[in-house]
């Protein structure tokens, strides 16, 4: 049997690590373990002073005219290009707006517009609730014989018929971080006439993807996870160059607007990716965003996927050491490479359990009904932070820390 790391194997791996230097880019509370930037990513330590100047000066001094002298206006387009090389796309080819929500219903309407002689949205089972919220809530307005078709993922292959107009599907799914083969299923959805959508919350910032490679039609993502944005930053979207002329999405706000200031009463759309476009950009949380996406201008994707994998595959070792005859069951691929950066354990009692881990220091979340789930970000997250947390854990389980009703009581947000 192989003997499992210890402390002092984690931190020899930190040492050798090429990315630990951007753990300085972060703020980290001091007795913490943070295992949950795949829900809300670490505060960039450039973040605080950027949005006070905007706030500051930019709001407090330039009032109005930021909007053309601190290039507020600009900020949709220049964010979604420095996103654009974490996804395998041009820097035309995304902008930021608005939320994953909202950004959904534009892709998946835009779609079925352009196959008006097919019905059916295809999705697939335990997929992230809004998403299916959205695909239905879209089934309905579009009317008659419209339907979401949802499906277990092992049965999309199947699924995928002359009937289906979209092929909607997250990347790196939320509970298990399974991830799909992104060019064999959007190739699948091509030879029987479909398009694709493919949500990369899980995966942007986590590891390499390339849309243009797969020849993907439309993607969409948050940028609160891995990408470091802050709470309710906003999402982007991408419609590659040869979709944009094509691409007519329902919200029709100004901002996607040919000329937005030319306040004429008819709608036109704007070339190109600003299409996409419809309400006034968040001015403060794009700021946010702007601060925490300079980090990545200098971070290799080869590197941190081979980190993240190396992170799960260190972690499902030392927890199925230590905390065997627990009761936990891995829910996620033992496989790193069909895994994202993140692992989870179904375990009856999960709830309670990761209550006491936070209280510990060790923060990863809770998902209904039975996951306990620990994310890594590769540019934060150490070796020795993994091998703790196991042993937390270990300890918990051990001394039943968990089994008090203080644990057991259920907050608003798991």
């Amino acid at each position: 049997m192989t003997a499992t790391p210890s402390r002092e194997d984690c931190a020899a791996r930190d040492r050798r690590d090429p990315l630990a230097r951007f753990r300085d880019a972060f703020v980290l509370p001091d007795g913490v373990i943070y295992l949950d930037g795949n829900s809300l990513g670490a505060l960039p330590a450039s973040a605080a002073a950027r949005i006070h100047e905007a706030v500051t000066r930019d709001w407090g001094q330039g009032l109005i005219r930021s909007w053309n002298a601190a290039g507020w206006i600009d900020l949709p387009a220049k964010l979604g290009a420095k996103i654009a090389p974490l996804i395998g796309a041009a820097p035309d080819e995304v902008i930021v707006a608005d939320s994953t929500s909202v950004n959904l219903f534009k892709l998946l309407v835009a779609a079925l517009r352009l196959r008006p002689e097919r019905r059916v949205i295809l999705m697939e089972a335990r997929d992230f609730p809004t998403n299916l919220y959205i695909g239905q809530g879209v089934a309905a307005l579009m009317g008659d014989g419209y339907t979401c078709r949802i499906v277990p993922g092992e049965e999309i292959d199947a699924a995928l018929d002359k009937s289906v107009a979209v092929l909607a599907l997250t990347h790196v799914n939320f509970k298990t971080g399974a991830v799909h083969d992104m060019a064999r299923l959007t190739q699948h959805a091509h030879e029987v006439g479909a398009l694709t959508i493919w949500d990369l919350c899980h995966t942007v910032g986590a590891m390499p993807v390339d849309l243009t490679g797969a020849r993907a039609d439309f993607a969409l993502g948050c940028t609160y996870k891995y990408l470091n944005g802050g709470p309710g930053a906003p999402a982007f979207v991408y419609v590659p160059k040869h979709m944009q002329a094509t691409f007519h999405q329902p919200l029709t706000g100004w901002m996607g607007h040919a000329d937005p200031f030319s306040f004429v009463d008819d709608y036109a759309p704007a070339a190109g990716i600003k299409r996409a476009l419809s309400g006034t950009p968040g001015v403060l949380s794009m700021v946010a965003l702007d601060a925490a996406l300079d980090v990545w201008a200098d971070v290799d994707l080869g590197v941190l996927r081979n980190k993240s994998v190396a992170l799960g595959d260190l972690f499902i070792a030392l927890v199925e050491a230590r905390c065997a005859g627990h009761g936990f069951a891995l829910a996620s691929p033992r496989d790193g490479t069909r895994r994202g950066s993140q692992v989870s354990f179904q375990h009856a009692q999960g709830y309670a359990i990761m209550q006491a881990l936070i209280a510990r220091g060790v923060i990863g979340d809770f998902r209904a009904p039975d996951i306990v789930r620990f994310g890594f970000a590769p540019l934060y997250t150490r070796y020795v932070d993994v091998w703790q947390a196991a042993e937390v854990l270990f300890d918990i389980m051990e001394t039943r820390a968990w089994d008090t009703p203080q644990f057991k009581a259920r907050a608003a947000v798991t």
